[in-house]
């Protein structure tokens, strides 16, 4: 790309910067990540690439999920299954959402999961790299005390003391380990059968109690169980896909400096072909994880972030709010994606379930003008977030649900596709959001109130969740 380069970006206004103290520690920090090896391939990239692509077609859906700020700590087996179980979890009820016959669960299990549209649902983690987060401010005041607020693990820590919250460069190389960590058990515990459909029971319900979603989980689990024996019988369940599945991971690419550490070029024979490779051509790839976004408060058209992104082969996301105006983004898709690539770019909209009305509508009209495909995904989590009268940030169920509804339903009138939802959530048992089955309410929420940013859906909220959603698409289906 002409103009373009891996540290073009220093060139341009920065917003959400870091400035570090120790520049040579920065520097030692940033030579170790460019010499060890990517974190992700370039062939899952392309992989993930392409199914966002059928995505944007309106011939899949993705389901993405995670905490909204990881932390080293949450390195660990237990956390790790917790997310990914939830995940399939989630991924087996849009399956059933709508019922299918035994006999279409060859071609649904062989190509990936399918959604209640009987379309399949793509798995997008926000794991293994979530640990940078952008604040409003780059100073808190805690216990009268003013000091850099909090980052994310890989800027700085938690705790609030003056040189806990100094931003240090050695974590940046710390959040690489703690991700190929991640990424390691990830992959094993995948290729050793945890996703396999033949024990969707081994998956669990953890510590969800409520017995309407334990009820309808054991129907889907039946029906699953009726289908691979059907399957059995006929001899046509010797297909891996059955066993395995694939979970991409993402982050929002926020550190430019790692992100640019990680960035590596990939370059084909002259004769070679996709067909051949399988891969989608030379290009810089950033191998920090499948998909990486842009966040709300970093999507400046002439910013340092952008000219990142503009650069890079993966396929990659942009935050979408009330405050950008739909000029705005079709400029910014020209930016990012000037052949129009189709689900090159994801585009999440995050407007709130009293907002989504007024600005979804004109945005999908202009993005529809300018020729370009992008992949539409509904963040119903941000554009939510309130507190309570004591001060507590918490989201409500019913609003999350509700901007979910009035996504589909303004994107079938316009003739488009809502290809996605993207959520924070957690496979604990915390107590972050309001509402749902169980009735969590604002007195209830000092429970377990862990998050170290934003309030998460817990198991509970999220398994109905999906089952809701599943249901708007079997609702939609049948009109």
């Amino acid at each position: 790309m002409a103009n373009w380069s891996p540290n073009s970006w220093t060139t341009k206004p920065i917003t959400q910067d870091v400035v570090y103290e120790d520049a040579q520690g920065v520097k030692d920090a940033l030579d170790k990540l460019h010499k060890l090896p990517p974190l992700v391939t370039t062939q899952e990239i392309n992989n993930l690439k392409n199914s966002l692509r059928n995505v944007a077609l309106g011939k899949a859906f993705v389901l993405q999920g995670g905490d909204c700020a990881e932390l080293f700590d949450y390195c660990n087996q237990d956390m790790i299954e917790a997310k990914v179980k939830l995940l399939l979890q989630m991924s087996l009820i849009l399956i059933w959402g709508r019922k299918m016959n035994p006999v279409s669960l060859k071609q649904f299990n062989i190509l990936t999961f399918y959604s209640g549209a009987n379309k399949p649902v793509i798995r997008i983690a926000r794991i293994a790299g979530q640990f940078a987060k952008p604040r409003s401010s780059p100073t808190e005041v805690i216990g009268g005390v003013e000091m850099p607020s909090f980052r994310g693990d890989n800027i700085n820590g938690f705790a609030a003391d003056a040189e806990s919250r100094r931003p240090d460069p050695s974590r940046l190389v710390s959040a690489y380990f703690h991700s190929a960590a991640t990424l390691n058990y990830l992959r094993a515990s995948l290729s050793s059968g945890l996703a396999d459909l033949h024990s969707p029971l081994d998956w669990g319900l953890g510590h969800v109690i409520t017995p309407a979603i334990r009820e309808q989980y054991a129907q889907i689990v039946k029906a699953v169980k009726d289908a691979l024996k059907f399957m059995k019988t006929v001899g046509i369940d010797k297909d891996r896909g059955v066993e395995t599945a694939d979970i991409y991971t993402s982050h929002e690419g926020l550190s430019l400096e790692y992100e640019q550490s990680l960035t590596r070029l990939l370059r084909h024979p002259a004769h070679a072909s996709t067909e051949t490779t399988g891969e989608m051509g030379s290009g810089f790839y950033a191998t920090s994880g499948h998909f990486i976004w842009i966040g709300d408060r970093t999507r400046q058209l002439d910013g340092a972030h952008v000219e990142f992104f503009r650069g890079i082969a993966n396929p990659i996301g942009i935050k979408v709010g009330p405050s950008m105006q739909g000029d705005e983004l079709v400029r910014l898709l020209d930016v990012v994606n000037p052949a129009k690539e189709i689900g090159k770019v994801t585009l999440i909209s995050r407007y709130g379930a009293k907002k989504i009305a007024n600005f979804l509508p004109g945005h999908i009209a202009a993005v529809q003008a300018s020729g370009h495909i992008p992949v539409w995904q509904c963040d119903p989590m941000h554009g939510n977030t309130q507190a309570t009268p004591s001060g507590v940030k918490t989201r409500h169920f019913t609003d999350i649900l509700e901007e979910l509804r009035q996504a589909l339903e303004i994107h079938r009138a316009a003739g488009s596709f809502l290809g996605g939802m993207h959520l924070e959530l957690t496979g604990e048992a915390v107590t972050e959001c309001v509402g749902g089955a169980a009735g969590l309410t604002e007195d209830g929420l000092g429970e377990r109130y862990t998050t170290f940013c934003d309030p998460r859906l817990n198991e509970k909220q999220a398994l109905e969740l999906a089952f809701l959603v599943a249901g708007f698409y079997r609702q939609e289906s049948e009109e």
